[in-house]
């Protein structure tokens, strides 16, 4: 059931019914659709175990496969931070007053039997504080205790999509998921569109473990530590922590995606060239920056923004739009290889996986 988290629809003043009806749910160890600026999450109570596992259930995903925490704007976001973890490295403080509320995870060392659960029963866990005005919204109330004088310190909320498919951006992405029973609160378009950048902050140095809209350079900067990548930890032997969004394959499609820069891409068309669908359905669905010439039915033509964070903004969505044509084809041009496109092109190897 999707239920409107705005009093009207110029999505300003929030519904504190929707608000309450949300906290409720989660009291009560249910499952909740809820909006981040990133992408939608499928939400639960993180130190709630079987809420926890419902949560793996719904979605097909493997149980020590690890959910994000997300927690209240609360004394910088540390109220939350301070319940689940054993302790906050300076330079993951320092990215926690640059980019807290926003798009940024940070893996911790975790309190012994807080968030076991969520954390997939590694010794550490990933927390972020979202900037989504709903979220917090939330979050806020939840941090307030209940008639019995339970405090909810953080909600555990991967993509709402079944395990690794396409992830949604709108409430109407997570009610195609799964269905009436689950409450969502229609938040609106996702303002970011791909996932947090995910930094491992359990090794004395960052490591990048997912790249996201806030990019490397930004973290270097806001930290004043050069930030190692997953392959650098592995590399000294160090094994990186398992982190949400990081297999090899995930955000994909029903249809087959397949990456070809603009030239690949071009001498695939003109062999495609003049040839007609025997139904007269496009079987290809094309998302391209470049000029292309596209001389078949057989290819939707989609075009990708030039700059990679609107292109950010509209991928997820996208990839839904190209995959509901029916097409057995998703070809995409390949993203410029520079920092600003690292989490467009990160998720579009992994669809292509």
């Amino acid at each position: 059931m999707i239920v409107s988290a705005y009093k009207q629809a110029d999505g300003i003043e929030l519904a504190p019914d929707s608000i309450a009806a949300a906290a409720d749910a989660v009291r009560a160890g249910g499952l909740l659709g809820l909006p981040t600026e990133t992408v939608y999450g499928l939400g639960a109570d993180a130190s709630d175990p079987a809420a926890v596992g419902q949560i793996f259930a719904a979605k097909g995903r493997p149980a020590d496969h690890p959910l994000i925490v997300h927690v209240a704007a609360f004394d910088g976001g540390m109220g939350g931070v301070a319940h689940y973890c054993v302790r906050v490295p300076a330079f993951a403080q320092q990215l926690m007053s640059a980019f807290w509320p926003g798009p940024l995870t940070l893996i911790l060392p975790r309190k012994e039997g807080v968030g076991a659960a969520a954390a997939g029963g590694q010794n550490s866990i990933g927390l972020r504080c979202p900037s989504h005005p709903v979220a917090q919204a939330v979050l806020s109330v939840l941090r307030k205790p209940s008639e019995g004088g339970r405090v909810v310190w953080g909600i555990a909320a991967p993509s709402a999509n079944q395990f690794g498919r396409v992830s949604p951006t709108t409430a109407a992405h997570v009610h195609s998921e799964f269905g009436d029973d689950l409450l969502i609160l229609d938040g609106g378009p996702c303002e970011v569109g791909i996932e947090s950048t995910i930094i491992d902050c359990t090794r004395g140095a960052p490591v990048l473990l997912r790249p996201g809209s806030i990019t490397a350079q930004q973290v270097e900067d806001a930290c004043g530590r050069k930030l190692l990548s997953k392959e650098e930890l592995e590399a000294q032997t160090q094994q990186a922590p398992r982190a949400s969004g990081t297999l090899e394959s995930h955000y994909a499609p029903s249809a087959t995606v397949r990456l070809m820069d603009a030239q690949a891409l071009q001498a695939a068309l003109d062999l495609l060239s003049g040839t007609t669908p025997p139904d007269k359905r496009p079987t290809i669905a094309l998302y391209h920056r470049s000029p292309l010439h596209v001389r078949s039915p057989l290819v939707s033509p989609h075009r990708m923004p030039v700059h990679a964070q609107p292109a950010a903004h509209e991928l997820f969505s996208k990839l839904r739009e190209m995959d509901a044509l029916g097409v057995k084809l998703i070809w995409v041009e390949t993203p410029p290889d520079t920092p600003e496109w690292d989490g467009v092109r990160d998720r579009l190897i992994r669809a292509a996986a």
